[in-house]
């Protein structure tokens, strides 16, 4: 079982920046990908920002050039930071990983945590 934290979301204006964390703890063998999915009011779930283990990033286009996300194997921990905040941005923000043993992965996600951008 993997447990999945985020934190850092809150309450900024446009134009502000914020860094959200997510740690992964329990019994893991190999995060094979962590990343950053937000779901705004009345919509679905999207990607945000992944990064494998090996350090490939995929970002939305809407946060390419703005938002950066990092990772700390060693902490089993994901970073993103969001630069250039715009209104359109907010939403709960939701960190996946990705675990495999043995042949087989699993995803765990977190419980989300808000980020409010106001105009």
């Amino acid at each position: 079982q993997v447990d999945v934290v985020e934190s850092g979301g809150g309450l900024v204006q446009a134009g502000e920046s914020l860094r959200l964390s997510c740690v992964a703890s329990g019994t893991i063998r190999n995060l094979d990908s962590m990343g950053w999915y937000r779901q705004a009011p009345e919509n679905q779930r999207e990607l945000v920002a992944t990064m494998s283990i090996g350090g490939i990033t995929d970002y939305a286009t809407s946060v390419a050039g703005r938002f950066t996300i990092s990772r700390d194997n060693a902490k089993n921990t994901a970073y993103l930071k969001m630069n250039s905040l715009k209104p359109e941005d907010t939403g709960v923000y939701y960190c996946k990983v990705i675990e495999s043993r043995w042949g087989v992965s699993r995803d765990y996600w977190g419980q989300g945590t808000q980020v409010t951008v106001s105009s």
